[in-house]
């Protein structure tokens, strides 16, 4: 059974990664192909607020792993301080395999802005595999005299420091998708933070922001209202959910690249054949077209990858993170 439970309290691109071939066997196979695991209730830890990307990401994989196992799968959301209170615990945890984190790109985003962390991502965390991506979106309020990527950088390179952008937090991965994108366009954009994504969407609709830099699915939706316009998606490719909006990279930025990525760790010391089933449970049982549709609904690419590949990307996702935070001069306090 799935229980989904709330507790208060690119350098490397992933399309270009391979994929691991899995077979997928007849129902009950997670159990047979490894009998000592999981023997109990397994918990994901999200380290960020229920509603969000890894929130959504891990209750599909809760659903489905559930289903596999024939086992209990809790998501427990502990979100704080960019997520780093979450990913405290989950790197905490007991070393079996039975408590697993889910987190985003804020994983790799973390360390770069907080000077001290509680948990060191190297030697605290294994990495299990990636999960899924997802492109973001570029879009202006419709008061905004700007209809494409080129004509929002000169408008801003004409009034620099005039525009502003919303993010979900300082430190938030739409912070830092639109300092990405700031930077690489060389333009001067004022940010405003907010407590959320939904708000900062909001604050788009209203004119109070001009910029925002966000997931797809918080925007599609108000499209046709005429509030807002989609400039480009972030990603390399045109996304199935709007074909007619280009990329920022073929519409005034080439090779710009930012995806969200949503990726599953577990506790150091968890021994490599836990790790290595939770790899192969997760991935056998997403790429079930019952499972994956899911995804695609919600706009994002099922990825699963190898614990081994996983953790390169991890590599190059937290250097590309430092050289932006420090060539941006962005400060958490």
């Amino acid at each position: 059974m799935y229980v989904g439970r709330r507790q208060d309290g690119a350098v490397i691109s992933l399309a270009g990664a391979a994929l691991l071939a899995l077979a997928l066997p007849a129902p009950g196979w997670a159990q047979r192909a490894e009998p000592s695991f999981p023997n109990r209730p397994v918990r994901i830890v999200v380290p960020l607020a229920p509603g969000g990307g890894s929130d959504i990401v891990a209750r599909i994989a809760a659903a489905a792993l559930s289903e596999a196992w024939g086992q209990t799968v809790v998501v427990d959301n502990r979100p704080g301080a960019g997520s780093v209170v979450g990913t405290a615990i989950a790197a905490k945890a007991q070393p079996d395999g039975h408590t697993v984190l889910v987190s985003s790109s804020s994983l790799a985003i973390s360390p770069a802005l907080y000077r001290e962390l509680p948990y060191d991502i190297r030697r605290d965390l294994l990495p299990v595999t990636l999960i899924a991506s997802q492109p973001s979106i570029l879009a202006v309020n419709a008061s905004v005299a700007a209809t494409s990527v080129k004509e929002l950088v000169t408008l801003a390179k004409a009034q620099p420091g005039k525009l502003a952008y919303g993010s979900a937090g300082p430190g938030s991965a739409t912070h830092l998708g639109s300092e990405l994108f700031r930077v690489a366009a060389g333009i001067d954009l004022l940010h405003l933070p907010y407590k959320s994504a939904g708000l900062a969407t909001n604050a788009l609709l209203s004119g109070e922001v001009q910029v925002l830099v966000t997931n797809m699915a918080s925007v599609l939706p108000h499209l046709k209202g005429g509030k807002v316009r989609a400039l480009g998606v972030t990603s390399l490719k045109r996304s199935p959910l709007a074909q007619d909006i280009p990329t920022v990279s073929e519409a005034g930025l080439p090779k710009f690249e930012y995806l969200t990525w949503y990726g599953m760790m577990a506790p150091a010391g968890t021994p490599a054949s836990v790790v290595g089933a939770l790899h192969r449970d997760t991935a056998r049982a997403l790429r079930l077209p019952s499972w994956s549709e899911r995804f695609t609904q919600q706009g994002l690419d099922v990825f699963v990858t190898p614990p081994a590949e996983f953790g390169r990307y991890l590599g190059a996702e937290l250097a590309r993170w430092d050289a932006l935070v420090r060539k941006a001069g962005i400060r958490v306090e």
